[in-house]
């Protein structure tokens, strides 16, 4: 190979190492939680939410630009909160932040279960592959990051591609699909939905994840601001995209064929082999299965992060007290099954309902202190949020506290009840 082509492979290869935390923040978003709600959305509610999937897409990227600049310009959003409340308070917000991972894992585990006792015909119940996805998901978590972050770019743009594959033979209306994306009075009784939207995809966690994790590409100063801002509008550009395309296949064939709701995990795979074939059921699932095993790793390196920081430690990534955390917190998850029964919640209700746990209660949370961080003068100096920044991204913060107010009763009434 000549000098020249040699310098142009490290340079391309340079470029792509440039990217991909974004990837990360998504793949963490994007789990089976997402694939249900989008296609719970879509056959309850037609398009009408498809205004809301971009809305949440547009406030996770503004919330994770506030968390890279943080990270970039003052600290993690952790030790922020520490050093303004205390170790006390900071360790409660951590803990009942952590709460919402734990309950996310359990659905995410469950689906994963799920969808591989499909693939086998039932040989094998969700409940045991469930346990083993657990402990899968903690191996692949102690990995270094670089293989991690690899893994997730793979996955996301393979999950984007079979998802949009199966949306284009739909046969969507076009017109109903444009009049989708603007907000009429018909949301308002959709508003549990539309905060389980927000929720999977404006997910906190990445809002203290990613105030970290700008280290790990090297993004240290002002300078790396474009390529931080370049990676998110990539990465959830992938993301919104593969949720406006599952929640339109939904609103097309299912809603059509007198589906009022998703009865149970193959619902939505059953449906797609009577119009499309046994291939789109087929690439259903395994969407389902890559996209929970996904969000697991990131989701649970949060308070493997969190609450060592919120005791006051510093505290890295493959280091004893992450290990620590990491493992005892995802272990939890082999516990699905038990959750599953004594809640009286189906795997699909747990993959929807968990979700919009974090939806209701912990991002109001975070993204309350979220912006708090990004205009304290002391934290960011010059840095801080311009008043247009404050304007933009102060919608993040009301409609989050606004959506879980409104959706908190819908939402016990359905955990409460045994789901949908």
């Amino acid at each position: 190979m000549s000098i020249r082509n040699l310098s142009a492979v490290d340079y391309l290869a340079g470029q792509a190492q440039q990217y991909g935390l974004a990837f990360v923040m998504v793949a963490s978003y994007f789990g089976s939680g997402s694939i249900f709600i989008a296609s719970q959305a879509g056959v309850i509610h037609g398009y009408t939410l498809l205004w809301a999937v971009v809305g949440a897409a547009l406030l996770g990227f503004m919330a994770q630009d506030m968390s890279a600049r943080l990270g970039i310009h003052g600290t993690s959003l952790m030790v922020f909160v520490r050093e303004k409340v205390g170790r006390p308070a900071a360790m409660a917000i951590a803990l009942f932040l952590s709460i919402g991972c734990v309950a996310w894992t359990i659905g995410l585990v469950a689906a994963v279960g799920a969808g591989f006792s499909f693939l086998v015909g039932g040989a094998i119940g969700w409940q045991p592959i469930a346990v083993v996805a657990t402990l899968a998901a903690i191996g692949v978590g102690l990995l270094n990051y670089d293989t991690v972050e690899t893994l997730m770019i793979a996955m996301m743009l393979s999950l984007m591609v079979m998802y949009v594959i199966v949306a284009v033979p739909s046969g969507a209306d076009l017109n109903a699909v444009a009049l989708g994306f603007i907000p009429t009075t018909e949301t308002f009784g959709a508003l549990p939905m539309a905060a389980g939207l927000l929720g999977t995809t404006a997910l906190w966690p990445n809002f203290f994840l990613e105030s970290i994790l700008v280290h790990e590409k090297g993004w240290t100063d002002q300078s790396d601001l474009p390529g931080a801002r370049a990676d998110l509008a990539i990465g959830y550009a992938v993301g919104g995209l593969t949720t406006l395309a599952i929640l339109i296949t939904a609103a097309a064939l299912l809603r059509p064929m007198g589906f009022t709701q998703l009865d149970t995990f193959i619902t939505p795979g059953k449906a797609l082999v009577e119009v499309l074939g046994v291939w789109a059921m087929v690439l259903f699932v395994i969407g389902v299965i890559v996209a929970a095993f996904n969000s697991i790793i990131p989701i649970m390196w949060t308070p493997a992060y969190m609450i060592p920081q919120a005791a006051g430690y510093e505290v890295n990534k493959g280091d004893r007290r992450f290990t620590i955390v990491f493992v005892t917190l995802t272990g939890i998850g082999v516990f699905s099954p038990v959750f599953s029964r004594v809640l009286d919640l189906s795997v699909i209700d747990m993959a929807i309902l968990f979700p919009t746990v974090n939806g209701i209660f912990g991002l109001p949370v975070a993204a309350t202190l979220l912006f708090w961080a990004v205009n304290d003068r002391e934290t960011m100096g010059e840095y801080r949020n311009s008043r247009w920044l404050n304007v933009v991204n102060a919608s993040l913060v009301v409609l989050a506290i606004t959506l879980g107010a409104l959706a908190m009763q819908g939402f016990l009434d359905l955990f409460t009840g045994g789901g949908f």
